[in-house]
């Protein structure tokens, strides 16, 4: 007979229940009820302590979050990330991507997931999805799929992945050692990996055509108002195109280029072409053309006063006013190299007030006016210097380039970071808090530049999912559910008993923890094997498979909330993407074991 739940587990199944209705409404903010689930278990505890336990003890498990590990695991791997992005590390791995996505975006998409899936078979997914989240956001600039459509299914896959493996994930060790303890046979590593290859073959559709329909697209600006300058590209001597006709030169410029009167015949050296277009697709023509924006000589300089000053390299963009001095001038007789030590790097000017012959010179330069906004480049003493003494006014938005005298280094710590958590040498949070530090005492990551690579909003709801899964654990929720749950099995066929206890594990994952989910799921696994007369093995893998199909909430994986800042996620994105796939997976795997034990 079972007997009631304890007031302290209804307690805690309400609070989870409430917390999860109150994100699916989206009346109140992620971060409101977080911190309002954290206050209601430190006041709850506090005048009702869990028996055994003082009132002090309470506030200890409600605010213990904002300290574990895995919240320090998850910001260490942000910091990385962002040395990754702010060095240019994985430019050359994002362009390989690149070309794959113009040859069609469906086949770029395919080919990530499954390096995702692969990977994650071997290689514990979090650093997977560490390494990959700056190669798509900075994909997503380059005019591929925005990051709300590729991480989500990204994450999925490389879970999934994980799942194929006995060293896929921590969880799945865990499952597999708590079953060894019971009496359990020792599980090889790829004794599953077939079952999980046939269940991926059948989830891959939906995450390659399905999922990315159902999120909406995070990007916010489109070339309709994006700003495009105008400048003189100078071809350096050491370029493979000199020589070459014009002709053969223009197919080959960047998307988004547009080149403007282009000369006939070969190309020289240092000749300039009028091109124009945004800020990346000119930095995306230089390195095809192996060409410069501005003189040799001052970018030069610029890159020695950062190297001297440990400043970061920025780039603004800064409107003419009425009283500047630059009005009517061209870049080459305004002397604004020499005067200030910046470069101007293009000119934008709406399109319907270009096409005017006065508005040029005769060596062909545009002459500067009211309202002209330059893309300029310095250190940002200097770029103030430049604003203030020639009536410039500084637009929000500056862009720091990314300093690629230390991308080599970030790439290193990053390497060695996932390696050694891969091999098991160290715990993931181990080696992403010593990468995250080195990141700092290197310069790859400036300290007063952190704040951009961390989300408050995970922060807390890390915080809060934490308190969540010990209150769960703690209170005997989890327990109870698991005693209520052996008790309906008795009268099911095989496969429906498969799914049951993979759908609980998998709601315990979701709403708790893997840990949770693995502790409580297998030892029942067992018990209601011994009840129905069932081999204890696939209903194991029953639990090992349910641990891992955490995709329905932001707060069930660390990799889920990895991905929300950057994919600007909402709660119900996950509900409405991962309910489906948790479903398909159950489904599929079910019927798998029952086919693969002859059940």
């Amino acid at each position: 007979m079972l007997e009631l739940p304890s007031y302290h587990a209804i307690a805690a199944m309400v609070i989870t229940v409430w917390m999860f209705v109150e994100f699916v409404r989206g009346r109140m903010s992620i971060e409101i009820v977080s911190l309002l689930t954290i206050a209601v278990i430190a006041v709850g505890l506090y005048f009702f302590p869990l028996e055994g336990t003082r009132p002090i003890d309470g506030l200890a498990l409600a605010f213990g979050g904002f300290g574990h590990y895995a919240l320090i695991t998850i910001c260490a791997l942000m910091v990385m990330g962002r040395g990754l992005v702010v060095t240019g590390a994985l430019e050359p791995a994002a362009r390989i991507l690149e070309s794959v996505f113009k040859m069609n975006l469906q086949l770029g998409l395919l080919v990530s997931l499954l390096i995702a899936f692969f990977l994650s078979m071997f290689v514990n997914n979090t650093p997977v999805l560490v390494l990959m989240i700056p190669i798509f956001a900075a994909l997503a600039t380059r005019g591929a799929m925005a990051t709300s459509k590729t991480l989500m299914p990204l994450n999925a896959a490389s879970l999934i992945g994980g799942l194929a493996t006995t060293i896929g994930t921590s969880t799945n060790i865990l499952v597999v050692s708590i079953a060894v303890d019971l009496g359990l046979r020792e599980i090889g590593v790829f004794d599953f990996t077939p079952i999980v290859l046939l269940a991926g073959l059948v989830a891959l559709p939906y995450m390659w055509l399905v999922m990315p329909r159902l999120l909406n697209d995070n990007r916010t600006e489109t070339d309709d108002n994006v700003r495009r300058f105008h400048t003189r590209l100078r071809i350096s001597s050491d370029s493979d195109l000199i020589g070459k006709d014009v002709s053969e030169v223009l197919p080959k410029l960047p998307k988004g280029i547009r080149a403007h009167s282009p000369p006939t015949g070969p190309l020289q050296a240092q000749q300039r072409l009028h091109i124009s277009g945004t800020h990346e697709n000119l930095e995306d023509a230089v390195r095809v053309l192996k060409g410069e924006l501005a003189p040799n000589w001052v970018l030069d300089r610029i890159k020695r006063n950062a190297s001297a000053s440990g400043e970061d390299i920025m780039v603004v963009e800064m409107t003419v006013t009425a009283d500047s001095r630059l009005i009517t001038r061209t870049l080459p007789s305004s002397g604004i190299a020499d005067l200030y030590g910046v470069a101007v790097l293009g000119i934008h000017r709406p399109e319907r007030l270009l096409g005017g012959r006065d508005q040029y010179s005769e060596g062909g330069d545009l002459r500067m006016m009211e309202g002209d906004v330059l893309l300029v480049m310095g250190l940002e003493s200097d770029l103030q210097a430049f604003a203030r003494a020639d009536s410039l006014l500084m637009l929000e938005g500056a862009r720091e380039l990314p300093r690629r005298s230390k991308a080599l280094l970030s790439a290193a710590i990053m390497g060695v970071a996932v390696f050694t958590a891969s091999i098991g040498i160290f715990p993931i949070a181990i080696s992403a808090l010593a990468g995250a530090i080195l990141m700092f005492v290197t310069g790859c990551v400036k300290f007063d530049r952190v704040g951009r690579a961390l989300s408050g909003q995970v922060i807390v709801l890390v915080a809060a999912s934490i308190a969540i899964g010990r209150v769960i654990d703690e209170s005997g929720a989890a327990a109870w559910l698991g005693q209520a749950l052996s008790l309906g099995l008795v009268y099911l066929p095989p496969a429906l008993v498969l799914a049951a206890i993979m759908a609980f594990v998998t709601l315990l994952t979701n709403f708790a923890s893997n840990a949770t989910a693995a502790t409580v799921g297998t030892p029942i696994a067992f018990s209601i094997a011994a009840q129905l007369g069932l081999p204890p093995e696939p209903l194991v893998l029953a639990v090992l498979f349910g641990c891992n199909l955490c995709y329905a909430t932001p707060i069930a994986y660390q990799t889920n909330m990895l991905i929300m800042a950057e994919g600007n996620y909402e709660f119900t994105d996950y509900i409405r993407t991962g309910v489906p796939l948790v479903a398909l997976m159950v489904t599929t795997l079910s019927i798998l074991l029952v086919l693969w034990y002859g059940l």
